[in-house]
C-alpha cells in the first residue's frame, strides 16, 4: 500500500518516515501521474478543508482516483458542521467525564495525533474522537458548565501549529497508524420498518412533485413500509426510522447532506447516501472519474487559476463552463467568444478553486437513464427548451422547460444504456439519473444526478406504479439485508 502525505507546503512536514511520499496539494491536484497510482492511502494535512477549496479537492479527487483519503470529504463536512459536537457528544459523556475529571480550569483543549494524545489518561477520549472524526490532526475544545464538561468544537490542527516538542510523539503516532490503523466502530440498525421521506413543500424545482410523493407513499405501504413525510425541521426524529428517502434537491453545504450523514451514522438505509451526494453534486469529481475509467464524455478540462488561459485551446469554442455543484441548469454557462470565456471563468473561480470546462455538444435532447441497484430502471429524452441550448431556460424567477419523452429501457440505444451503467456503477448502488448526449453511434456522459427527477406523468409514463414499487422494494431488500448483518 502506497502512502502519500499531502500538505500546502511539504517543507512544513517535520517528520522523516520511510516509505512515505510527501507532496504539495497543488502537485497532487494537477499532476496526472497520481491518477495512475493504485492501492494508495492519502493523508490530507492541508491547513483548511473548506468546501471547494484546495484541501477539500485533495480528498475529493483522491476518492475519484480510487485512493483512500483521510479525512474523507464526508468527514470534512462533519468537522465544519456546528451541529456535530452537539449530537455526537451524547455518546461521549462518560468518556469526557473520566478523562477530564482532574482538570481544574474551566476550559481544556485536547490535541489528537492519528488517534492518540501525549497523556495516557486521555487515550480513550482521543481514540473516541478519532473514531467519530477520522482526520490526522484534530483539536477538540471543551468547556465546563455547571460542573459538567461539554465538547464545544472539533477542528483540524495545521501542521505548522504542532509544537516542536510534540514532533517525536507525532512521528510515532503516524508510524503506528500507517502500519496498522485504528479500528472503527459500527452502529446497529433499529428493528422497525419505517421509512422517512424528506421533502420541502416550498422548493421551486423539487425532484418529485406532490403527486409523485403520494405515489411513493402508497408504494411504500404496498411494500410493507410505513411512510412518514418529514421536513428539515425533523432532524431529531431520524433515529425513529429504518430508512430515509431524500426527495429534496441535495447539496453538500445543505441540510440534506446532514440528514443523509446522520441517517447513515444511525444505521438507516439511505437514498441518497452521503457518498453519492458528495460524488454526484461535484462536476470536478465526475470529470476525474470519467477520465480515470476511460468513460467517454465531452472534451473536458478541470480549470484552476494556473491553466485558465488554456481553456479555449484545450476544449475549443464554444464551450460550457460548470460550477462544481451546479444543478437544474443553474451554474452552467455557455461561452462563445474569448471575452465571454474570460468573464465566465473569472466569475466561477471566485466561488470555487476548481471548475469544469467542456466542449459544447449541440443535440436536440439529452438522454436520462435512471439506474437503481446497478440496473437500468427507466429511460427518458429531455428536449431542449425552445430556442435554448439547455433543457431548462431560466429568466429571473421564471423558467421554461423542454418536452419529456419516456420510452421502455429496452428501446433505448444500447451504447447509451451501457455508458450510463458504467459511470453510475462507479458511483455506487443507489438511485441515479445519468445524463448523456448521443452523437452518431456514440454516447457521451454529461453528468450523474444522485437525486433524479421523478415526477408524476413524466418519468413514470412507461412503468406507472411499477417505478415507485421498484424503488420501495429496493428499500425493503436493503433493510432486510442490514438486519441480517449482510
Amino acid at each position: 500500500m502506497n502512502t502519500i502525505v499531502v500538505l500546502d507546503d511539504p517543507k512544513a512536514w517535520p517528520l522523516d518516515l520511510p516509505g512515505v511520499d510527501v507532496v504539495s496539494a497543488k502537485q497532487y491536484l494537477v499532476d496526472p501521474t497520481f491518477g495512475d497510482r493504485r492501492s494508495t492511502r492519502l493523508y490530507n494535512l492541508c491547513a483548511s478543508y473548506r468546501y471547494q477549496r484546495t484541501g477539500y479537492y485533495v480528498s475529493l479527487l483522491a476518492e475519484a482516483r480510487g485512493h483512500r483519503p483521510m479525512p474523507s470529504t464526508s468527514v470534512m463536512q462533519d468537522l465544519r458542521s456546528t451541529w456535530v459536537p452537539r449530537f455526537e457528544a451524547a455518546g461521549l459523556d462518560a468518556t469526557i467525564r473520566k478523562s477530564l475529571r482532574d482538570i481544574r480550569a474551566d476550559a481544556f483543549t485536547l490535541s489528537v495525533y492519528f488517534g492518540r494524545n501525549l497523556a495516557a489518561r486521555h487515550a480513550s477520549l482521543a481514540r473516541r474522537l478519532f473514531e467519530l472524526f477520522p482526520a490526522p490532526l484534530l483539536r477538540a475544545r471543551f468547556a465546563r458548565r455547571a460542573d459538567e464538561w461539554h465538547l464545544i468544537t472539533v477542528d483540524v490542527i495545521p501542521i505548522r501549529d504542532v509544537p516542536e516538542t510534540h514532533h517525536g510523539f507525532l512521528a510515532d503516532a503516524a508510524r503506528r497508524y500507517f502500519e496498522g490503523g485504528v479500528a472503527r466502530t459500527r452502529r446497529s440498525a433499529r428493528p422497525r420498518f419505517d421509512i422517512a421521506i424528506l421533502a420541502d413543500p416550498e422548493e421551486v424545482h423539487p425532484p418529485s412533485d406532490a403527486r409523485a410523493l403520494r405515489r411513493f407513499a402508497r408504494a411504500a405501504e404496498r411494500a410493507g413500509l410505513h411512510p412518514t413525510s418529514i421536513t428539515r425541521h425533523d432532524f431529531g426524529r431520524l433515529a425513529e426510522f429504518d430508512a430515509l428517502f431524500i426527495r429534496e434537491t441535495t447539496r453538500v453545504n445543505h441540510h440534506t447532506f446532514r440528514f443523509a450523514q446522520r441517517a447513515a451514522a444511525e444505521g438507516l438505509v439511505v437514498i441518497d447516501d452521503p457518498r453519492s451526494i458528495v460524488r454526484c453534486t461535484n462536476k470536478v469529481y465526475l470529470a476525474e472519474l470519467l477520465q480515470r475509467h476511460r468513460i467517454r464524455g465531452p472534451r473536458t478540462l478541470i480549470v484552476h487559476a494556473g491553466n485558465a488561459a488554456t481553456v479555449a485551446d484545450v476544449v475549443g469554442l464554444p464551450c460550457v463552463l460548470k460550477a462544481p455543484d451546479s444543478a437544474f441548469s443553474l451554474g452552467v454557462v455557455k461561452a462563445t467568444t474569448e471575452a465571454e470565456l474570460a468573464d465566465a471563468i473569472d466569475r466561477l473561480l471566485r466561488e470555487s478553486d476548481l471548475i469544469v470546462a467542456q466542449a459544447f455538444l449541440p443535440t436536440d435532447f439529452d438522454w436520462r437513464i435512471g439506474v437503481l441497484d446497478r440496473r437500468p430502471l427507466y429511460a427518458c429524452k429531455y428536449f431542449m427548451a425552445r430556442r435554448h441550448w439547455q433543457i431548462i431556460q431560466h429568466d429571473g424567477d421564471a423558467h421554461r422547460e423542454g418536452a419529456v419523452e419516456t420510452i421502455p429501457v429496452e428501446d433505448a440505444p444500447r451504447p447509451v444504456v451501457r455508458a450510463a451503467l458504467r459511470v453510475a456503477n462507479r458511483i455506487g448502488d443507489g438511485l441515479y439519473g445519468v445524463d448523456l448526449k448521443e452523437v452518431g453511434s456514440r454516447a457521451f456522459v454529461i453528468e450523474v444526478n444522485d437525486n433524479p427527477s421523478i415526477d408524476a406523468g413524466y418519468e413514470d409514463r412507461v412503468l406507472k406504479d411499477g417505478l415507485y414499487d421498484a424503488i420501495m422494494q429496493s428499500f425493503v431488500r436493503r433493510i432486510e439485508a442490514t438486519k441480517e448483518g449482510k
